[in-house]
């Protein structure tokens, strides 16, 4: 039943293979197995397609939700206190590598039990199709198969070396930013579309970079001005190597969600998760709503 719904939930015999690590043989065999045993066909197979049978799609969806109730009458049996289990969380892969993985030792330490692979990618994650149970996000929900909790709120800002500025008058509007150089961020929503609370501009800039650490790197290299999320620039604010710019028409913050599939049950491990993270980041300026400076 598990490796049907992975299969569905991936579209691949051999993607399956490899995340249950039994080979893809044994895969079709299980599958042919649950099809003889239901006596109906659940997936037309072709060389380039793999496609699911209304029969498939109804058992699929009554299998998914069987297989969470059992995993939750698991951890509730074993108790609140002790979630076990592979969680897998995608993250947003700066936010990922300075705050949480740092953060991993505390969290190990109480739930001895639970297993962590964090995907971390700028890049766009399929919840379901890639098997991860959280991903974090910035931004407001607009997917209806998914669920959000908050657990943080975030606001982006433009910032410039000391040095950079020096050489060039500190942009005094958003208009401004059209005679300077911007430093790029090629994942961002919009490409070069830089966001303010009146409206979007199109800005441009001789550096492109798809990772807002090369970015913050960057922007300390006095290659230009950056927009980055201000818990990574707090310390270099409060130092004085990098400034804020255009401080008056930054947008106002997003906040920072928890999102799993409204589709399935949350796991006990995923819930003490997202309580660990939400805890976690009421401690981090730039995360927490407070002040910068």
């Amino acid at each position: 039943m598990h490796c049907f719904i992975r299969v569905v939930e991936t579209g691949s015999f051999s993607a399956v293979a490899r995340e249950l690590e039994i080979g893809q043989p044994n895969i079709s065999r299980h599958i042919a197995s649950l099809e003889n045993e239901l006596g109906t066909r659940l997936l037309y197979r072709s060389t380039r397609q793999l496609t699911i049978t209304p029969e498939g799609q109804r058992y699929y969806a009554q299998a998914r939700q069987a297989l969470d109730m059992i995993d939750q009458a698991e951890s509730d049996l074993r108790g609140q206190q002790n979630p076990r289990g592979l969680l897998r969380v995608a993250c947003p892969a700066s936010l990922g590598i300075e705050k949480i993985v740092e953060a991993m030792p505390q969290f190990l330490g109480q739930f001895p039990d639970v297993e962590l692979e964090l995907r971390l990618s700028d890049e766009y994650i399929d919840l379901v199709g890639q098997g991860v149970d959280v991903a974090i996000r910035g931004g407001e929900l607009k997917d209806s198969a998914l669920r959000a909790r908050r657990i943080g709120i975030s606001e982006r800002v433009y910032v410039a070396g000391a040095a950079y500025l020096e050489e060039h008058p500190a942009p005094l509007q958003p208009a401004d930013l059209l005679q300077h150089q911007c430093i790029i961020y090629t994942l961002l929503a919009g490409g070069k579309g830089w966001p303010f609370k009146d409206g979007e501009l199109h800005v441009n800039g001789r550096v492109r970079l798809d990772d807002l650490r090369a970015i913050h790197r960057a922007a300390l290299a006095n290659l230009g001005i950056a927009y980055l999320p201000s818990w990574m620039v707090v310390d270099e604010l409060r130092s004085g190597a990098l400034k804020l710019v255009l401080a008056d028409y930054v947008g106002p913050p997003s906040p920072v969600n928890a999102v799993y599939s409204a589709e399935r049950l949350l796991p006990q491990r995923a819930t003490v998760f997202i309580d660990f993270i939400t805890t976690l980041f009421t401690s981090i300026p730039g995360l927490n709503g407070s002040p910068l400076l």
